[in-house]
């Protein structure tokens, strides 16, 4: 059908043809490399979610003393989900119990001790959920960020369901809940400077970097072929195993490791968003946001909630994916999720705040040997 179609100019038929099929080599494809272990933290905390969001049904059961009917799980989690927590139940006798005509469910004796823990360990929380939520609204342009964005987060941070009513209040001095345009917005009443140091400069900061004297930094560093550098405004590399870069790359990266930029917690209305020094500072706000969270990580769309209050880049999963000695992004679970590589070591967080030890002690009834969790000497003694 081809010889039938006519051509404007008779004499580009020849060209046509030429450059079809004389196309050159095919350009490389592009390959992002997984991480099997951050992949892993998405497997391993299937299970672990599911029998804490369940606990969290049994203990909002005040008035049935923390147990709930069989026949009335369907209107907490909906009626497919239904079957897969009859599964949980059955499957965890050493948590949950099932008694009484009709059926309900609630904990064991056991499980109850632990759960009981759950107050202290949120009370030890609050001074770091003040801190943070404070830094988290430090990072926004005009120190505010919508309240639906907080509530879509809280669980990252750490904070209660009801933090509307029962945190907010009880913090009066630094936020205030204000209407603005029709939208509830959580405001900060009292900026801190002292709360303005980003996650990656304490790290620093405690490896020595931030107080050597200015001629060991101007010293030439060869760069190693991991990335990382030793220098003041320096982000920690952890590139995948099968990624190989080639000397270019490598100085392109010297080069972009050692740019100076401003700190994340100045206003970014005050820089041109073109100028590297400013993308660059975008990085560092990502990278605080996800400090922020209990587990260094967020959903993609948790993430792009902050957009427009934190000035983060209009093609922000293309950067991601380009800086991905910094960040992982993986598509395992039911939504896309980026980590914070530097928050883990392998399939193990790191550092873990007092809510994640408790959890990690609940879930531990269950006989599941904690494979994904850090050993550390702050452990879970800490809260018992």
């Amino acid at each position: 059908m081809l010889r039938h179609l006519p051509f404007p100019n008779p004499n580009l038929r020849h060209q046509w043809f030429r450059q079809k099929s004389s196309g050159g080599r095919r350009p490389k494809k592009k390959i992002y490399h997984r991480v099997p272990e951050l992949d892993r933290v998405m497997h391993l905390r299937k299970k672990p979610s599911s029998i804490l969001h369940l606990n969290s049904i049994l203990q909002s059961q005040h008035k049935t003393n923390h147990s709930i009917l069989l026949r009335d799980l369907e209107k907490h989690v909906g009626f497919v989900q239904k079957w897969d927590f009859m599964s949980l139940i059955e499957r965890y006798p050493t948590i949950f119990r099932v008694g009484g005509v009709p059926p309900s469910v609630s904990l064991t004796a056991k499980a109850e001790k632990v759960a009981a823990e759950e107050g202290r360990a949120r009370m030890m929380m609050e001074p770091l959920l003040v801190d943070k939520l404070r830094k988290l609204l430090m990072l926004c342009v005009d120190c505010r960020v919508p309240v639906e964005t907080v509530e879509l987060v809280g669980s990252e941070l750490g904070l209660p369901c009801d933090f509307k009513e029962s945190f907010i209040p009880k913090y009066s001095q630094f936020f205030a809940v204000k209407n603005f345009k029709g939208r509830d917005w959580l405001e900060l009443e009292d900026w801190d400077s002292s709360l303005a140091v980003t996650a990656r400069e304490t790290r620093l900061a405690q490896e020595g970097v931030l107080n050597m004297k200015p001629d060991g930094v101007r010293r030439k560093v060869k760069i190693s072929r991991d990335g990382n550098y030793l220098g003041p405004y320096a982000f920690k590399m952890d590139f995948p195993a099968g990624f190989r870069p080639n000397v270019g790359y490598l100085e392109q990266l010297e080069r972009w490791q050692k740019l100076e930029f401003p700190s994340p917690y100045l206003n970014a209305r005050r820089f041109d968003a073109a100028d590297p020094k400013s993308r660059k500072r975008a990085i560092a706000v990502i990278h605080e946001l996800l400090s922020l969270t209990m587990e260094k990580r967020m959903t993609s769309a948790q993430l792009d909630a902050f957009h427009a209050e934190c000035f983060l880049p209009s093609k922000l999963l293309l950067c991601l994916i380009k800086h991905h000695g910094i960040f992982y992004l993986t598509n395992k679970g039911i939504r896309s999720t980026v980590f914070l590589k530097d928050g883990y070591l392998g399939s193990n967080l790191i550092d873990k705040c007092p809510l994640l030890q408790f959890n990690d002690k609940f879930v531990s009834l269950c006989g599941r040997a904690n494979t994904d969790m850090c050993d550390s000497k702050d452990s879970l003694q800490t809260i018992v």
